[in-house]
């Protein structure tokens, strides 16, 4: 009979025992292991690591969850920690006081997560880690002193990365391999130093050059995981193994072109070319005066290993495009430039016997674009280039709702104007011309607004602008104006027809292209047909005004014609 009480004892003491033990988390696995107590989580749905685990764990697994960050201080009751698992989760950023507290921890897993960069100075806290397993992520640099703080580090695995250009003093940082350095290799090897490098995308230039010879020095105790490390790029070294490729040293760039001097005349086409020798390979630039307004192809091909030969092609060229234009190759070395001086000549070709432009039109070049939205409307912004110093411009601006285009006539110095009080739902256009030329010959724009949604945020954001080419030039040879005037262009509804429309519906009427002033060069211009009436009869309804806001004036006036 003395063994009972002894029996219950012992089922009292087994009791207890297990009382004493914390519960898991929901959905989470505990169990005892060898080295100590586990927490396992797989697959379920953690926005975060749980705060204030307990401390008797040794082992936390959190994996396939949608944890996406480690903050400051969540590890602070978790100071006898060893082995951290968080494998294939969406962690993206490890702030710098993440790892505080763990002082204890040997193993830090982050397999198939999304981190594009670790903050190596946070390893300051973990003296102990000796497995650090970062493969599949998105990291793509690693500073030289990443790896300072990890003194017992024997295991990196950076495979599967988004890394292209490493240099060797990352690895000859390396405490671990510095003390096998320092020890003249007769110290007794405790462990080796295992490194994986490979599935990252290399870019195999002279930057590489460290690395390969690291690489291929390469011997126990260091053993790298998958020796074959494929180059990506350039495109000439694609496919070839990173030890066997020969890369030459970095230098500056060396440009140089065929010709400095380039002379073309107006209408054709010209290529201006330059050849930069540097590695590794230049980022080319050209820049011009007219690089705002005038944008032009620029084609690059390698020629050679180290040589890249950029291209900049100009169609018909015109009077604006004289001038110098720069190359400009730059590395990680250095930058070098070398200037093409172009030189564009009038055509002498005879204008056609019924050309509407004059021989001083042919070197009057126009360009107009929408630079601005705005809650009620669209700023314009042209540029012109024309042997007058003074030059005055006229707006035409029509819509489907509207029976009467509006006339505004712009004088010198201004080269801004703000279309407000735009109606939802409208397909406008508006065509600019100098002086008082018709406006088939300038350049248009064409702009839908949205429909009104009942507020101004619904306006701005329905506002779309499409620009339609309706004659790029003003006055330009007849074989270019040609082509021009075959491109498909929206713009066909200005001009005479409108006048032939209307005639029938209303008396003409016609505002004049500019206000009568003395000593008014214009004054003795014709007038400009307003919604298709003719001169006769004209009578002025605009009131001299300034321009909308965003309008630089500087001294110039706005004269607007309205229905």
């Amino acid at each position: 009979m003395a063994s009972v009480p002894h029996y219950l004892l012992l089922v009292l003491v087994f009791l207890d025992s297990h009382a004493a033990q914390p519960s898991c988390l929901p959905g989470c696995a505990c169990s005892e292991e060898s080295f100590g107590r586990t927490l396992k989580c797989v697959s379920i749905s953690l926005g975060e690591i749980p705060r204030n685990l307990p401390e008797e764990f040794k082992q936390v697994r959190i994996e396939n969850s949608p944890v996406f960050e480690l903050p400051r201080g969540f590890f602070i009751n978790m100071r006898t920690l060893e082995y951290l698992w968080l494998n294939f989760n969406n962690v993206t950023v490890i702030h710098l006081g993440a790892l505080e507290h763990l002082s204890e921890l040997k193993e830090l897993r982050l397999e198939g997560n999304k981190l594009r960069s670790v903050p190596w100075t946070a390893f300051r806290a973990t003296p102990l880690l000796r497995v650090l397993d970062l493969k599949h992520n998105r990291i793509d640099a690693l500073p030289e002193l990443a790896l300072q703080f990890l003194v017992n580090l024997t295991y990196l695995d950076l495979s599967s990365n988004r890394l292209t250009v490493v240099s060797k003093n990352v690895f000859l940082n390396w405490p671990a391999y510095q003390k096998y350095q320092q020890s003249g290799h007769e110290a007794e090897v405790l462990s080796s130093m295992v490194l994986a490098l490979h599935d990252n995308p290399w870019l195999c230039d002279c930057r590489l050059r460290g690395l390969v010879q690291f690489i291929k020095s390469i011997s126990l105790p260091v053993i790298l995981v998958n020796p074959y490390l494929m180059c990506r790029g350039p495109l000439f070294k694609a496919g070839q193994l990173l030890h066997e490729t020969e890369l030459s040293v970095c230098r500056k760039p060396q440009i140089s072109t065929p010709s400095a001097n380039v002379s073309v005349q107006v209408g054709q086409n010209v290529t201006l070319r330059c050849l930069a020798q540097a590695s590794p390979s230049p980022t080319i630039a050209w820049t011009y005066p007219l690089s705002t307004w005038r944008e032009f192809d620029v084609l690059t091909s390698f020629t050679a290993e180290d040589a890249t030969l950029s291209e900049l092609v100009i169609p018909a060229a015109h009077l604006v495009d004289r001038g110098n234009y720069t190359c400009m190759a730059s590395n990680s070395i250095g930058v070098s430039t070398v200037v093409i001086s172009l030189g564009v000549q009038p055509a002498q070709a005879l204008l056609a016997p019924h050309s509407l432009f004059s021989p001083s039109e042919s070197s009057t070049y126009v360009d107009l674009r929408v630079v601005k939205q705005t809650v009620h409307g669209i700023l314009l912004e042209w540029f012109a280039a024309a042997d007058t110093p003074e030059k005055w411009f006229t707006l035409y601006i029509a819509s489907d709702e509207a029976f009467r285009k509006k006339v505004v006539h712009v004088g010198p110095g201004i080269n801004t104007y703000t279309v407000d009080d735009l109606l939802p739902g409208t397909k406008y256009e508006v065509c600019l011309s100098l002086g008082g030329q018709p406006p088939r010959q300038g350049r248009c724009v064409v702009f839908v607004t949205g429909r009104d949604d009942g507020g101004l945020e619904g306006r701005e954001r329905l506002l779309h602008t499409t620009v339609i080419l309706c004659a790029v030039l003003l006055a330009v040879p007849v074989g270019a104006y040609a082509w021009a005037a075959q491109a498909p262009c929206s713009c066909r509804a200005w001009g005479p027809r409108w006048c032939l429309r209307l005639r029938r519906r209303k008396a003409p009427r016609c505002p004049l292209t500019a206000p009568e002033l003395r000593n008014d060069p214009y004054r003795d211009h014709t007038a400009v047909c307003e919604d298709g009436l003719e001169p006769g009869g004209a009578e002025r309804e605009g009131d001299e005004q300034r321009a909308g806001e965003g309008d630089d004036h500087r001294g110039g006036l706005v004269w607007t014609s309205s229905p």
